[in-house]
């Protein structure tokens, strides 16, 4: 097998706090990187770098891990211009608006799905994204949510069922009815297409109670619980996830100090959408409360067609710099390591011996461009598992 070294890298970014004890992006300077098939085999300074059968020149840029997307809506149909439009002309968001784009996923054929999904991961990885996780949602029937799945496992291990994403409008007066059926027929369907369960613990989805029995029938089909929580306001979201040791509890807007305190103690991530946020004018997530009480964070694009319709983690970074209270190392780190924790990994979202070989390169020094140049198109080159791919 064939190794290639990725050389003349200004600033590489491994996420691998072991190589500076103060320094948790474990920041390599005048870097090399050695790929060999779809692994990292070497990092560290390039006069230090092995020799190798092919060789990339970095041309003194920064390379850093790809990023990790552990929270998408990618299967769905339809388009909500005008509601976004109206919201940002003063209408508040509400979780009604998810209803919309179940009509039209229901309507669409998995083709249509399926050209929808492939669109954004592609946008994703453009922008930098190597590894995603996406759920479905938008069907709500035993039939819809199991082919969102087993279109959603074609192309990502990181499959989450979301039967429990609102009541489905034949329930509307029966929610403890869509709740037996999410927790038997429905799950029964889409278990062996999912390795997680979620569910939308909020004023107008799903309370905490039927949250609990959601997750719990889900954990014991063998799925592993994340939970949409505490977005629109104060709730039992946060608590329930770090209960039943869920892997992240997403959203986190609306936090008590137990509630950091909780997640600041268990192994469940908190996950900042700010996507979220920016599109519908809501209150900002306090990164800086969760970082400073010792909380691991992620942050993601939350991409969906209703409340944050974007698949750009660079943009995350620089809302999470400018309105959430994170350093841009911060930032970085939880765009990759902090999403790789959310989903349980410890083979992507680093640059180290073992790990996948996901390298972003930047057309800039260093990873602090990212929300030094807003908006600005950086990514200049994306290997995915050993192949360059952009």
């Amino acid at each position: 097998m064939s190794a290639t070294v990725i050389t003349n890298i200004a600033t590489l970014v491994t996420n691998d706090p072991s190589l500076r004890d103060s320094d948790p992006l474990g920041l390599v300077r005048d870097a090399a990187v050695v790929i060999e098939g779809d692994r990292v085999v070497w990092t560290g300074e390039a006069s230090k770098a092995p020799a190798t059968d092919n060789r990339v020149d970095a041309g003194g840029r920064a390379v850093l891990p790809g990023f990790v997307d552990s929270h998408s809506h990618l299967v769905f149909a339809g388009d909500r211009t005008e509601e976004f439009n109206a919201r940002m002309s003063g209408r508040p968001y509400s979780a009604g608006g998810i209803r919309t784009t179940v009509a039209a996923t229901r309507a669409a054929s998995d083709a249509e799905l399926e050209a929808t999904l492939t669109r954004y991961l592609a946008e994703a990885l453009r922008q930098g994204t190597t590894t995603f996780e996406t759920k479905s949602g938008y069907g709500l029937t035993v039939e819809d949510e199991a082919r969102a799945l087993r279109l959603a496992a074609r192309h990502t291990d990181e499959v989450t069922y979301l039967g429990a994403h609102v009541v489905a409008p034949e329930y509307a007066d029966d929610p403890a009815g869509y709740v037996a059926l999410v927790t038997g027929e429905m799950l029964n369907a889409c278990a062996p297409h999912a390795r997680w369960i979620d569910v939308f613990c909020e004023q107008g989805a799903f309370d905490g109670d039927q949250a609990r029995a959601v997750l719990t029938a889900g954990k014991a089909k063998g799925l592993h619980p994340r939970i949409h929580a505490n977005q629109l306001s104060y709730g039992p979201g946060v608590q329930l996830a770090v209960e039943l040791d869920a892997a992240s509890a997403d959203h986190c807007t609306h936090l008590t100090d137990a509630d950091v305190d909780a997640l600041a103690n268990s192994a469940t991530v908190a996950t900042l959408l700010p996507g979220a946020e920016f599109s519908t004018r809501a209150a900002w997530p306090d990164a800086r409360r969760l970082l400073d009480a010792g909380a691991t964070v992620a942050l993601s694009t939350d991409c969906n067609p209703g409340s944050s319709f974007t698949s750009s983690m660079p943009f995350c970074i620089a809302l999470a710099v400018r309105d959430m209270g994170m350093t841009p190392d911060e930032a970085v780190r939880a765009a990759a390591a902090g999403g790789a924790a959310a989903l349980r990994r410890t083979d992507v979202g680093r640059l180290v011996p073992g790990a996948y070989a996901d390298l972003v390169l930047l057309d800039a020094p260093s990873h602090v461009h990212l929300a030094y140049r807003p908006g600005v198109p950086l990514v200049a080159g994306v290997w995915r598992r050993g192949v360059r791919e952009v």
